[in-house]
């Protein structure tokens, strides 16, 4: 398997060298050649063999199927739920995906405990090592930084915006006692963080010099490792020949529910991919309208959401583009200054209106189904959840199997479910000192030179 760039113009890589890469060298994203085909498996298979099945076509020869089937194992044994993604029952013919079971009690786990792996592997066999830059809006910083604290041969960065994420999100990164791990609270947005990190892949002497890599959703493994509970999900419910089941998804990178895409494009049982937008509502409104219009960044309750630009919407651009690099590169380039994004009628009805849905939740709806949910159902969960379940009731038909995605533990952000519910959610016994450790972190404006002064200090010290 070989992956090229939605933008065109960077070279063609093996898995090994895109998972190293993160960001083409042209500003693009890698996608691979070719869409595989995937069955699907038993509903009483393990979570780890069937990562390994799904993600081993992606990968071809470059890493063995003996070595691949270890490291899935080695990473889905730090989870807490032996089925690692468990299904909830929350009404007829509506689940909870539960994707918080793992270190750092967010769906990122998923991926990360595995990316990690994948990058140890891969780095001791070359006998090299990178330094991961990333930018967070919440759950992966400390996702990432769990998966690779103790990789050898990596050096950790993130970026995240300061006040603008959980005290519970922020101590999970800045806490973590590692000496290869550094976090830079920002003086700005998500989206800052993200144009900073895209800025220093695109300074290629930089990114050279200081072997820079991504952790975060732009990175293809990330997406990857999230298509395989996609497949668990429909296998668990038995629904492989029943009729198809629709995903609520909330989302703000677009990287989750890309994943989604990825596994019906792949051949899983999947009907509507629902979409969940707190106020920042980009694809809500590219949904109604057609077009993709940036705005400011507004600050909500579900903060992981808060992000003004879908930097993974890219990836399906260059599918409704039949794969044109050249054009989608203007596209984007377009957005970038305008802030505008387009797409033909022919577009809009062959690749979206068949498969996706949208819709928006304001935090008071966000407060009213995280109480709802734990009133009708005895169950709490946090408000991105809740958004998705907003979603969820907007968007489908009362007979239509649909699956919700749990993408965080209520326990991250128990303020805000203790206000809707009453009831303030424990964190796991692992975390349960969590606010008396202490942090180390470092404050930066929001200037490319001081975070790459930062950046080339401690790749330095590698």
């Amino acid at each position: 398997m070989k992956y090229i760039s939605t933008r065109g113009g960077a070279p063609t890589l093996g898995f090994c060298d895109t998972l190293l890469a993160g960001l083409a060298n042209d500003g693009g994203l890698y996608m691979p050649q070719t869409w595989p085909a995937i069955a699907h498996g038993s509903p009483d298979s393990i979570f780890a063999t069937r990562a390994a099945e799904i993600i081993a076509p992606f990968i071809g020869d470059e890493i063995s199927r003996g070595t691949l089937d270890v490291l899935c194992r080695d990473a889905y044994a730090t989870f807490r739920d032996p089925l690692v993604a468990p299904l909830r029952e929350i009404g007829d013919n509506r689940w909870l995906l539960e994707l918080f079971h793992g270190p750092t009690l967010a769906f990122k786990d998923v991926a990360l405990q595995l990316i990690g792996r994948l990058f140890d592997h891969v780095l001791a066999a070359r006998g090299d090592c990178i330094t991961v830059v990333g930018a967070t809006s919440g759950d992966t910083g400390s996702a990432a930084i769990d998966g690779v604290k103790a990789c050898r041969n990596v050096t950790m960065v993130i970026l995240y915006p300061q006040g603008r994420i959980s005290e519970v999100q922020r101590r999970q990164m800045t806490t973590v006692d590692a000496p290869n791990v550094h976090t830079i609270a920002v003086d700005g947005t998500f989206d800052d963080c993200q144009d900073l990190v895209k800025a220093m892949f695109n300074d290629a002497t930089f990114r050279a010099q200081h072997h820079l890599s991504a952790v975060n959703s732009i990175n293809w493994a990330r997406v990857l490792a999230q298509v395989v509970y996609y497949f668990t999900a429909i296998e668990q419910l038995h629904a492989v020949d029943a009729p198809p089941v629709s995903f609520s998804v909330p989302t703000g990178n677009f990287g989750n529910v890309l994943s989604g895409w990825i596994a019906r494009r792949c051949g899983a049982n999947i009907g509507h991919l629902i979409v969940g937008s707190n106020a920042n509502d980009i694809l809500t409104r590219f949904f109604e309208t057609q077009q993709m219009n940036a705005a400011p960044v507004v600050p909500t309750i579900s903060p992981s959401m808060d992000i003004g630009v879908s930097s993974n919407f890219e990836r399906l651009l260059f599918e409704m583009n039949s794969r044109d690099g050249m054009a989608t590169a203007k596209q984007i380039t377009n957005f970038r200054t305008s802030k505008k994004l387009a797409v033909t009628p022919e577009q809009f009805g062959t690749w979206i209106r068949p498969v996706f849905r949208g819709q928006r939740c304001s935090d008071d709806q966000t407060m009213a189904m995280i109480a709802a949910t734990y009133r009708d159902h005895g169950v709490l969960v946090d408000p991105h959840t809740a958004v998705g379940l907003v979603a969820t009731q907007a968007c489908t038909k009362p007979l239509e199997p649909v699956v919700t995605l749990a993408t965080a533990h209520p326990g991250k952000f128990a303020d805000a479910v203790e206000r809707a519910t009453g009831v303030r959610p424990l964190l796991p016994e692992h975390l349960a000192d969590l606010m008396s450790r202490q942090e180390r972190f470092t404050s930066l404006p929001n200037d490319l030179t001081a975070i790459q002064r930062f950046v080339a200090s401690v790749s330095a010290t590698r």
